[in-house]
């Protein structure tokens, strides 16, 4: 029985071409060295002795360039091409992240998380745009979700790890840890990768839009809302979250990986055969969504639930499986709406929802925690996860009004 089930699970990872396996192993590299997010809030607060207010503007800062460097991912990928783009982004930001541990004043840190940030987020649209270069076309979702994959089991390493580094060597080992990755990550690319022209992939949700309307798809905006709603809810895991840890039930940095690391586990265990289920049964993706929002919601309502620390645990399992619902298939959602020679544009601002939900859930989190504490955030979180549920039923509406009129 365990022997069949594991070739099940197996057979879930078949059918990838070579390419996408190396970018997998790139993203895992660079992923598990990526120490430093989980505990930047911690970081400031606690090490360089930033007050709420202070942490807030500096991970505004870390949002704003954020926002900046995935918009311009996406425009350098379609005019340049998303190879030379993985390329810079990932061995200029590595360099850079040798530099920021000396960067230590408020106005440093704001410019500094800035200018990372700029340069790291360049990747991201760049590296969902090489998906249609190297992935099969049967295989897009499931290659989005082998990378996800990467990006949770580093996930889950990253963090336990990185407690382990702050208890013995300091903060300081984890900018050394993030920018070696980067670096180390992007020559393994660059050595066994060669460039590749984008291919026109057709999908059967592929929309007629005309290539320069993308700021006129409505469709588009309203699920770039679900998306920025979701991934505002997500960002609370590296900021209000491990300072709740820490305040509220006196975790260490290492107990705090270790929830972290539940996260990174329950992906890498469940994700790839969820995704595969969901593709075999066609299930439509905005449904899935649906169901992923509404989860990521409830899994702040339970931290209501007071004294309690394995409530904790109850509210990371939801915020995993609400994960696993809702992002693998709003990635693939965005690259179904982008009109071909122009996916570097739809995604970059797909990816730039996820740098604004970093700005609002970073300083708005902390600003309500300040002013009203952290059981009303838990409230406003899940209440936009409730919101975010309701708009993707008002997504399938639309789209059932675009197709009776096209």
């Amino acid at each position: 029985m365990l022997v069949n089930a594991f070739r099940r699970y197996l057979n879930n990872f078949k059918g990838f071409s070579r390419e996408i396996w190396i970018l997998t192993l790139i993203t895992f590299i660079n992923r598990a060295g990526t120490m430093v997010l989980p505990f930047l809030s911690k970081y400031l607060k606690e090490n360089l002795q930033f007050s709420y207010s202070e942490v807030g503007w500096i991970m505004v800062a870390f949002g704003l360039g954020s926002m900046l460097g995935s918009w311009l991912g996406g425009k350098l990928s379609d005019k340049i091409g998303f190879y030379k783009v993985m390329v810079f982004s990932l061995l200029s930001s590595g360099i850079f992240f040798f530099v920021l541990q000396y960067i230590t004043s408020f106005w440093g840190l704001c410019l500094g998380m800035f200018t990372i940030m700029t340069l790291a987020d360049m990747f991201r649209p760049a590296m969902f745009v090489s998906l249609g270069a190297y992935a099969k076309p049967e295989n897009r979702t499931r290659s989005l979700t082998l990378v996800r994959l990467a990006v949770n089991l580093g996930f889950a390493a990253g963090p336990a790890l990185g407690g382990l580094i702050i208890m013995g060597i300091g903060y300081k080992g984890l900018f050394w840890v993030d920018g070696t990755s980067c670096v180390v990550a992007i020559l393994i690319f660059a050595l066994l990768v060669k460039e590749k022209k984008k291919t026109a992939i057709a999908d059967a949700h592929q929309t007629v839009l005309e290539a320069s309307s993308v700021f006129k798809d409505k469709i588009f905006w309203v699920f770039l809302f679900v998306s920025f709603v979701t991934a505002m809810i997500f960002f609370q895991l590296f900021s209000a979250l491990p300072l709740y840890h820490s305040e509220k039930f006196g975790l260490s940095e290492f107990q705090t990986g270790l929830l972290m690391t539940l996260n990174g586990l329950l992906i890498f265990a469940l994700e790839m055969p969820i995704v595969s289920y969901f593709e075999r049964q066609k299930t439509n993706r905005l449904s899935i969504i649906f169901w992923g929002a509404l989860l990521m919601g409830i899994s702040f309502y339970v931290l209501l639930i007071p004294d309690w620390a394995g409530i904790l645990i109850l509210s990371m399992v939801l915020i995993s499986v609400g994960e696993i619902f809702a992002f693998p298939f709003s990635n693939t959602f965005a690259m179904s709406r982008a009109t071909v020679g122009h996916e570097g544009r739809y995604m970059a601002l797909y990816t730039m929802s996820f740098s604004v939900a970093h700005i609002a859930s970073s300083k708005a989190g902390f600003e309500i925690i300040a002013n009203l504490g952290y059981q009303i955030n838990w409230i406003v979180m899940g209440t936009l996860g409730i919101a975010a549920a309701l708009c993707c039923i008002w997504i399938q509406k639309l789209l059932a009004l675009e197709r009776t009129t096209t």
